[in-house]
């Protein structure tokens, strides 16, 4: 299959610290990826090497077979990549609708002149999106509603929304059933699942091993910066080195 994403001898170094050592990977079109590792392993940092929130001490990242490393954070979204954040980054002082709005703008794209001449048209395409995407995750009815009202949950989807309104071609999701219940992660479980049916590709870190094992095609496993195992969940279960560094051994 071809790979939408590529990983060549990726490496951050923080003071003496190398928070990602040398991780080389590769993520297929439609595959949805996990990524997995004790606390400080370096997951954020590597998503965040991929996104372009920090730059990289070496090595290189590919994107569509394109190499985006050192571009900014906004030029490597518009190229088909989008992201959820660990801590939640709703504007909690506006509207859900708005909130998906900012999304939707940054996959239309407004330009000087688009607000001169077709702007109506600008607007009619950004609201349909929106709306879209409101009924993708379930929130049409809080669409008014300040997103600081919303449940922590809701939240989630929330900016999730915002990421898929972007129309990306990898979504990357950091933590997503972080503070939800059984039912909730069970259900976000089937809803990433359901995304992916579509075709997109996701990469996601989660600590939730029953999430990971249960919807995941291949899981990529850190330890202290390193790459430790890159296979199928049943492999990744069974792994020596996963089990040692991550899943607490023989217990």
């Amino acid at each position: 299959m071809t790979a939408i994403l590529e990983l060549d001898s990726l490496t951050r170094v923080f003071g003496g610290l190398k928070a990602v050592d040398n991780v080389s990977t590769k993520v297929s079109e439609g595959e949805l990826c996990g990524l997995i590792g004790p606390n400080g392993a370096g997951k954020t940092t590597l998503f965040n090497l991929i996104s372009g929130f920090t730059p990289p001490s070496s090595g290189d990242v590919r994107f569509k077979g394109e190499s985006i490393t050192g571009l900014p954070v906004h030029k490597i979204a518009h190229k088909g990549m989008s992201r959820t954040f660990q801590n939640l980054r709703v504007f909690p002082n506006m509207t859900v609708f708005d909130n998906i709005s900012v999304g939707a703008l940054g996959m239309i794209g407004v330009s000087p002149f688009s607000s001169i001449w077709g702007g109506k048209a600008k607007a009619k395409e950004i609201s349909e999106r929106s709306w879209e995407m409101l009924e993708k995750v379930g929130l049409t009815a809080h669409a008014d509603d300040l997103a600081a009202n919303l449940s922590y949950g809701k939240r989630k989807y929330l900016e999730i929304a915002r990421a898929l309104a972007m129309n990306p071609d990898l979504l990357i999701l950091d933590e997503p059933a972080a503070g939800m219940n059984d039912s909730e992660t069970a259900e976000l479980a089937q809803f990433i699942t359901d995304l992916n049916k579509t075709g997109l590709t996701i990469m996601l870190v989660e600590h939730d091993m029953g999430l990971v094992m249960g919807i995941c095609q291949r899981l990529v496993v850190l330890a202290s910066g390193q790459k430790i195992a890159d296979d199928v969940p049943s492999k990744v279960r069974q792994d020596p080195a996963v089990l040692e560094a991550y899943l607490g051994g023989d217990d």
